[in-house]
């Protein structure tokens, strides 16, 4: 197999940097959004929380914990434990979008939150944590209900806090993390009915993006119409931005390599060629427009549908998911330009995103400045640690469970 650069200690060293700046996540319910030293950011109102962050930090130090890191289980547990607490909606169901201690601040049920909550328990449940099966059964029973849309075969976007009214929109990101999530609810749940939906969601998905010349459309109506001129007024939305987002395309390779491999695995590699045709040509759009387009290093944003740049800002996740396409091409194909991709990616990634804590700085300018118009602070580690876990574990069974799988069980702490 090619092996790129940098080798595995460096990986190893880069995983544990950040797992130690992000341990003082905890807030009285759920994880604080974190400021560029590792510290909850002071909120209004005081100690709130937001329900998409709270769950990748659990996520995060699940598999931190099964990578070995014997003081990663109270912060699964706190993690966990908010999902029981004001985060969730006692009265009506499901998981608010964003609390305090005193109630919700966003009671919006949220399908990108929800998604996440998924990920998070389904995740919790290779450590072996007894509290996060009912969660994570609790999240299905929701899901199933209010969010997947079976007619579709893609999940609506949100709801209001009675679950009476459903948005009049629908978006390929919230759909993005559900297919994540769906692969790790496979795995916990052995009903494979969700990496089947996975797959349906990603033959959606691989199909827009080559009618529309690799540039995903972000922003649909209740049919699933494309919306290419949405938010048109708002092209640095951190959720909802304007035109293309180049680092969905990575994400979205990413997931169809995984999709790929489990084919593959299940000796269904012939048939399903297409996953990793639809990877590829995802990834070399990405590559074509987000790369170094305005003539410095980094990955632009977003890009119009005609692929010029609208949104210079280089983000951090962006890179990060350009890493973890890049090491699941290189691992299913084993052509050595995905390898020198990698090189060239985190060779990036150490010069201008990494500071002297370890940890990413979330967002530069288009001359790799730091900035914070978008993104301020370093909220949480999601996209980064899983760019160091990708390049070197199997590509399927996802991350959490392919951490359990191929090490001993680590006693709680």
């Amino acid at each position: 197999m090619v092996t790129p650069w940098p080798d595995s200690a460096w990986w190893l060293r880069r995983q544990d940097e950040l797992l130690s700046f992000g341990r003082n996540f905890p807030i009285e319910v759920g994880a604080g959004y974190l400021d560029e030293r590792g510290v909850p950011m002071p909120t209004e109102p005081p100690g709130t929380t937001e329900l998409y962050v709270t769950c990748r930090m659990t996520y995060v130090y699940s598999l931190a914990h099964l990578a070995g890191d014997q003081h990663a289980l109270p912060l699964v547990a706190h993690g966990l434990a908010s999902l029981t607490g004001s985060l969730y909606d006692h009265e009506f169901g499901g998981w608010h979008a964003k609390v305090s201690p005193q109630g919700p601040v966003i009671s919006t049920k949220e399908a990108y939150g929800h998604a996440f909550v998924l990920l998070a328990t389904a995740s919790a449940c290779a450590t072996g944590v007894p509290e996060a099966r009912p969660l994570l059964d609790q999240a299905i029973a929701v899901f199933e209900q209010h969010f997947w849309d079976h007619e579709s075969g893609m999940v609506v976007e949100s709801w209001d806090r009675t679950w009476s009214e459903c948005e009049n929109y629908r978006g390929v990101n919230a759909n993005m993390h559900t297919t994540e999530a769906f692969f790790a609810v496979a795995l916990a749940t052995g009903d494979d009915v969700w990496r089947q939906r996975a797959l349906g969601i990603l033959r959606n998905v691989i199909a827009w993006a080559y009618e529309f010349n690799g540039r995903l459309p972000e922003h649909f109506t209740p049919q699933w119409e494309p919306q290419l001129d949405y938010n048109e007024d708002s092209p640095a939305h951190p959720f909802r931005p304007y035109g293309a987002t180049v680092g969905h395309w990575f994400e979205w390779s990413r997931l169809a390599v995984q999709a790929y491999t489990s084919e593959l695995l299940g000796g269904r590699g012939a048939e399903s060629q297409w996953l990793l045709d639809g990877a590829q040509y995802l990834y070399d759009a990405a590559v074509r427009d987000g790369w170094a387009v305005d003539g410095a290093p980094g990955f632009v944003y977003t890009v119009d549908f005609g692929g010029r740049p609208v949104v210079r800002q280089r983000m951090h996740w962006v890179a990060a998911e350009a890493v973890g396409a890049a090491a699941a091409l290189r691992i299913a194909t084993d052509d050595p330009r995905f390898a020198s991709d990698e090189t060239t990616w985190w060779g990036y990634i150490d010069e201008y995103m990494i500071d002297g804590s370890g940890s990413w700085i979330h967002e530069l300018d288009a001359r790799n400045v730091p900035a914070g118009t978008v993104w301020p602070g370093k909220p949480d580690l999601y996209h980064a640690v899983q760019a160091t876990m990708v390049p070197r574990l199997p590509l399927w069974p996802p991350l959490a469970f392919a951490l359990r799988d191929s090490a001993p069980p680590q006693p709680p702490n």
